[in-house]
C-alpha cells in the first residue's frame, strides 16, 4: 500500500486531534469513522474528510477500504475493540492508555503478533523529537543518574461534574478511568521509557467513592491524584500526577554531572541542560551552566506517532524495531501502573476476570 487508510474509533478531543494531524501526515489518510451512533460518526467523519460510517465493529474490522485503525474510545473497551481489528486483520494504533491491566495488553500484542499485523499505543510524549533529545542526554551527558521527577497535573471540568456527584465516564473504573490512567500514564510512560522498569513500587493515591455506587461494589473506588516512588537500586524516580490541582512546575532528571530540565512532560518542551560548575557549599548550590537544547516540536505532535506507525506497518526495520521496544515500554508500564492501582486499591473488570 502506498497511502495507509485509516479508521477512527471514538469522537472525543483526542480523535478530533488525531484526525487533525492525520491530514498532515504523509502517506496516510482518513477514510472511516465509527461510533455507536451511526449519526454521530457521520457528522464526526464529515468534518475530516471520511468516507465511510460505522456502528458494527464487526463490519469495520471486515472493511478492505480500511487498512489501520485509531482506537480511542474509553480505557476499558481498548482491548477488546484493539482484538476485533487485529482479527479482522487490521492494523491498529491505540490511545494511551493501551489497556485496562497488563494482562490485557498482553493478549492484544500476541494476538497481533499471531496475525501479523502492527499494533502500537499512541503515546505522543514518547514520540516527539524532544523527547530523543531527553533519550540522548540522559544515557551520555549526565554521568550516573541517581534521581529524576516526572510531573503532571491538572484540573478539568469534569472534576466539578464529579464532585457535584455525576458519574462520568473519565472517572469511573468501570470503564478504566481515573487520575492515573488518564494523566499518570504520562509520568509512568517516559519513566519506564529511560530507565526500564522499577525493582520496587510504593505509592499513596487520593481516592473517592464513585457516585451511586453500591457499598458491595468492588469497582466503588477511583482515584484523583497520586504520588510513586520508583525503585531501580542505583537510582529513585518520583512521580507526581492528578486532576485535582494545576502542577506548574517541571520534569527533571539528576545525573552526577548534570541535570536535564522540561516542561509539560505530555509534549515535552523547553528542554534545557544544567551543568554544574564548581564545588558548591553548605547550605548553597553551587554555580551551574544552563545549556538550552535545541528541539522542534510539530504544532499538531500527534504526526509523529502516526509516522513511526505507518512506517511499521509498511515494514520498516528500524521503525518495527522501535515498535517492538515501545511494546516493551507499554507492556512494563502498565504493570507499574497496576501495582499503583492495588496500593490505591482501584479496581477495573479486567482485574476480576
Amino acid at each position: 500500500m502506498d497511502t495507509v487508510r485509516f479508521a477512527t474509533i471514538g469522537t472525543s478531543g483526542i480523535c478530533e486531534q488525531f484526525c487533525a494531524a492525520l491530514a498532515e501526515a504523509p502517506g496516510a489518510e482518513l477514510v472511516a469513522c465509527y461510533s455507536r451512533d451511526l449519526e454521530r460518526a457521520r457528522e464526526f467523519g464529515a468534518r475530516f474528510g471520511a468516507r465511510l460510517f460505522f456502528d458494527d465493529l464487526a463490519s469495520l474490522a471486515a472493511c478492505d477500504e480500511v487498512d489501520a485503525v485509531y482506537v480511542a474510545s474509553p480505557n476499558g473497551a481498548h482491548a477488546a475493540q484493539a482484538l476485533a481489528m487485529v482479527a479482522g486483520g487490521r492494523h491498529v494504533l491505540v490511545e494511551k492508555a493501551f489497556a485496562s491491566n497488563e494482562r490485557e495488553a498482553r493478549e492484544v500484542f500476541d494476538a497481533a503478533r499471531a496475525a501479523g499485523v502492527v499494533v502500537m499505543e499512541a503515546v505522543r510524549s514518547l514520540h516527539v523529537p524532544s523527547f530523543a533529545a531527553i533519550e540522548r542526554i540522559v544515557s551520555g551527558e549526565l554521568g550516573q543518574v541517581r534521581k529524576a521527577t516526572m510531573r503532571f497535573s491538572k484540573v478539568t471540568s469534569r472534576m466539578a461534574r464529579l464532585l457535584a456527584g455525576e458519574r462520568i465516564n473519565i472517572f469511573d473504573p468501570a470503564l478504566a478511568g481515573g487520575a492515573l490512567m488518564d494523566i499518570g500514564v504520562y509520568c509512568v510512560e517516559p519513566a519506564v521509557a529511560l530507565f526500564g522498569e522499577p525493582d520496587v513500587v510504593r505509592s499513596v493515591s487520593v481516592t473517592t467513592r464513585v457516585p451511586g455506587a453500591a457499598e458491595d461494589d468492588p469497582l466503588s473506588t477511583i482515584d484523583l491524584a497520586g504520588e510513586a516512588l520508583l525503585g531501580y537500586g542505583d537510582k529513585v524516580v518520583s512521580l507526581s500526577f492528578g486532576k485535582t490541582s494545576d502542577d506548574v512546575l517541571g520534569s527533571q532528571v539528576e545525573g552526577e554531572r548534570g541535570t536535564v530540565v522540561w516542561d509539560a512532560i505530555s509534549c515535552p518542551v523547553n528542554v534545557r541542560l544544567h551543568v554544574p560548575e564548581g564545588g558548591g557549599q553548605v547550605f548553597r548550590m553551587g554555580e551551574s551552566r544552563l545549556e538550552p537544547v535545541e528541539t522542534s516540536v510539530p504544532e499538531k505532535d500527534m504526526v509523529c506517532e502516526i509516522a513511526d506507525f505507518v512506517a511499521a506497518v509498511h515494514g520498516d526495520a528500524d521503525a518495527l524495531e522501535r515498535r517492538e521496544r515501545f511494546e516493551r515500554v507499554t507492556l512494563g508500564s502498565l504493570r507499574v501502573m497496576d501495582q499503583i492501582r492495588a496500593q490505591a486499591g482501584v479496581r477495573f473488570p479486567a482485574d476480576l476476570a
